[in-house]
């Protein structure tokens, strides 16, 4: 059995062990906060943005926009992986990246070319290790996400996909269901479905005007369309953000909860170690005196 200031030792290393955590559990909560009234501060743009999109190249059913043109068959895609740059938050990247890498094999096996472009830490790390074909990265976000840093990334995957170098591109994130949910996905954001630009009746009476359009139709839809892809992946970075901070509260949480159960069962080790240590002592002495 350990000594008693080895025990001691244990206790005190435990127990600051678990100030850092609960300190890091208080930010992780204050941040959530702010990071899900981003989250959702950003939703109402992208449905504006998609709704004139939507209506603007129904209207113009003599121009069709490369992002909205079906390739057919892939041969070639690239995929946008948008991670954390800092760990302690449970299993959300290993989550996101287990769903990245099925779909990596999945193009493997069909023969599909693959180039990835990394927002994050972790997931750079993670297809640095894979051997991926990384054309761009942005890392170190900070706790705010920018989109005019975001663009320069995002703009090498958007520029193949229009010169047809690539037929497809993924966006792969943890979108941001509740505190205790944080859901991988990895969806198609290029060419754009059908159903995301689809509208509700009542989107399409409230969209129900004509446009006056400067220079012409063309240039407009392009520009419109390019700001709404980037304003998809600024949502995904927003509500990634936001499962970060969520998930790291909760690990952090349960990691001080162990904290505490630990040190209840050191001290109940150190009390026990300590009467016997006690009772030796009272022992030696009454056998001494005894001998006496």
């Amino acid at each position: 059995m350990a000594g008693i200031k080895e025990i001691r030792t244990k206790i005190k290393s435990v127990q600051n062990t678990r100030k850092i955590t609960k300190a890091m559990e208080m930010v992780a909560a204050s941040k959530m906060r702010k990071a899900q009234e981003r989250m959702r501060a950003a939703r109402p743009y992208a449905d504006k943005v998609r709704n004139i999109a939507a209506h603007m190249s129904q209207a113009n059913p003599d121009y069709h926009h490369p992002y909205l043109a079906e390739t057919g068959e892939i041969k070639a895609a690239g995929v946008i992986v948008v991670t954390t740059d800092k760990g302690l938050c449970g299993g959300l990247n290993t989550n996101v990246l287990r769903a990245v890498l099925n779909r990596i094999k999945e193009f493997d096996a069909k023969g599909v070319k693959l180039q990835a472009t990394a927002i994050g830490n972790k997931g750079l790390g993670f297809l640095t290790r894979l051997g991926t074909n990384l054309v761009s990265q942005e890392v170190q976000l900070g706790d705010t996400p920018h989109l005019e840093r975001l663009i320069g990334a995002i703009k090498v995957q958007l520029d193949d996909f229009a010169a047809g170098k690539i037929d497809a591109v993924y966006l792969a994130y943890n979108r941001f269901v509740n505190t205790m949910r944080q859901e991988p996905v990895v969806e198609q954001l290029l060419p754009l479905s059908a159903e995301r630009l689809e509208q509700s009746e009542a989107e399409k009476s409230a969209y129900s005007w004509d446009y006056i359009y400067e220079p012409d139709a063309k240039s407009v839809i392009d520009e419109l369309l390019v700001r709404y892809v980037e304003a998809l992946v600024y949502q995904a970075v927003a509500e990634n953000m936001a499962s970060e901070q969520s998930a790291r509260m909760v690990a952090m949480k349960a990691a001080s909860d162990n904290a505490k159960k630990v040190i209840g069962e050191l001290q109940l080790v150190y009390n026990k170690t300590r009467q016997a240590a006690i009772t030796k002592e009272i022992s030696e002495i009454v056998g001494g005196a005894a001998a006496v």
